[in-house]
């Protein structure tokens, strides 16, 4: 008899970060994403927010189990840096940090919305992972 087998498809990337990889790469990607958004869009928050919810779900879905609880500390650090190229800021260092400031203030929805969204997936994960090591040891 044959056995019933899938045959195995392409697979998706299953990275598994540190507390340290997750807070890099989110920060890392939204600051390109905010220069993209410069580039493409001039500036766009709304762009600029609707690209921080798949950062949200990748960062909540790589890091590891160990880990899990520090995405949604990271991705409000990662938000606001990848809102520097994004904030409207007039001349001189204080005119940038104005326009983060303003661009925080503005922009905080999308920020509680794709860290709520991030922490609802590391809850589940979380939950999951502590019900695995129960049923092991």
């Amino acid at each position: 008899m044959a056995s019933a087998t899938a045959a195995p498809g392409p697979r998706l990337p299953n990275p598994r970060l540190t507390g340290l990889g997750s807070g890099l790469f989110c920060a890392v990607a939204m600051f390109l994403l905010g220069c993209l958004d410069q580039l493409l869009f001039g500036a766009s928050p709304a762009v600029y927010g609707v690209l921080f919810l798949p950062v949200c779900v990748l960062t909540a879905l790589w890091v590891r189990g160990g880990d899990v609880l520090s995405a949604p500390v990271v991705l409000p650090i990662a938000f606001a840096v990848g809102l520097l190229p994004v904030a409207e800021g007039g001349g001189g260092l204080l005119g940038r940090l104005m326009g983060l400031v303003t661009g925080l203030a503005t922009q905080a929805g999308w920020l509680y919305g794709g860290t709520v969204l991030a922490a609802a997936i590391v809850l589940v994960r979380r939950v999951r992972w502590v019900r695995g090591r129960q049923r092991r040891g």
